[in-house]
């Protein structure tokens, strides 16, 4: 009887010992799928690995780096109200580096390190991405494109990067701050704890927005005008004619070696960029137009 107690002790100890302890996983032997797709079957995967390819406008490697990116609940416990977070929150590179992440995640959970808004000629769905399922390592490559600019990173996983697992990585001289980065940048919509309901604000309709005449163009030439027929050089012509030949040499360095694809992939992306940053500035000459209109009513 003793025997049988004792034996039946071991077994649960040993048991206990196996769950508890976790092994962690170092992901060097993952099956590569093409495209720089690269997973294993215990919860490893890196998409969007490029290790040689230069992006259009890049002549050479201009330098090789290493970063160790940390990501689980402990790095959160510096930002109030946030539960995932990797170890930093903000990173510089110079473009054209060749830049090597190496991502553990100190969690019992998945988490992901994933860039976006890269080119999509060169890297799929325009992102590097970087997965691990529970304790583990992963690393994998990409050559950062030229240009300043800044692009997101963060946790895909749902909720994680709400609840603070994002930062930013500024390629030259960056575009501008992300919002919302914990440490980096303020919340787009502040915390409040009052227990009010959130009211938005709302931008005023159409109808009641100032129209503004378009001013005549003083460039077209007399007998055109009178006649209503369109002149041969308008002045928005000739503006986008001395635009175009300004910028000449830095777009054919900036193409150089790119496909007739790739450069049209990169000029429409260019132009949405460009087109949401118009629609920004709208929205704020809106909004400022609208708080000099208010009227205050005196107390008398």
């Amino acid at each position: 009887m003793d025997k049988k107690v004792a034996i039946a002790v071991l077994l649960c100890g040993l048991s206990v010992t196996h769950v508890s302890a976790k092994e962690f996983q170092d992901h060097t032997n993952m099956m590569a799928h093409g495209e720089g797709h690269l997973m294993d079957m215990d919860g490893g995967m890196v998409m969007g690995q490029n290790t040689d390819t230069l992006p259009g406008g890049c002549e050479k490697i201009a330098a090789n780096k290493e970063i160790t990116v940390h990501a689980g609940h402990k790095y959160s416990e510096k930002f109030p109200g946030t539960m995932f977070a990797f170890d930093q929150q903000e990173y510089h590179f110079e473009p054209c580096t060749r830049l090597t992440v190496h991502f553990i995640n100190d969690d019992e959970i998945r988490h992901q390190w994933m860039m976006h808004g890269l080119p999509k000629y060169l890297y799929p769905k325009g992102m590097f991405h970087l997965e691990v399922s529970g304790p583990g390592k992963v690393s994998g490559t990409l050559i950062l494109p030229p240009g300043d600019k800044t692009y997101l990173v963060h946790c895909d996983i749902a909720q994680h990067m709400e609840k603070g697992m994002k930062a930013q990585l500024k390629v030259g001289k960056g575009s501008e701050d992300l919002p919302s980065i914990p440490g980096v940048t303020g919340n787009v919509f502040p915390d409040d704890y009052s227990g009010k309901p959130y009211v938005p604000e709302h931008f005023p309709p159409a109808a009641s927005m100032p129209s503004i005449a378009p001013a005549a163009d003083k460039t077209v030439a007399p007998a055109a005008a009178s006649k209503g027929e369109p002149a041969i050089f308008s002045g928005l012509s000739v503006i986008g004619l001395a635009i175009a030949l300004v910028s000449a040499p830095f777009l054919s360095k900036k193409f150089k070696g790119m496909s007739a694809g790739e450069i049209i992939a990169t000029v429409l992306e260019t132009v949405s960029h460009g087109i949401g940053a118009l629609i920004a500035l709208l929205a704020r000459l809106i909004k400022l137009f609208n708080n000099n209109k208010s009227i205050h009513l005196s107390d008398k």
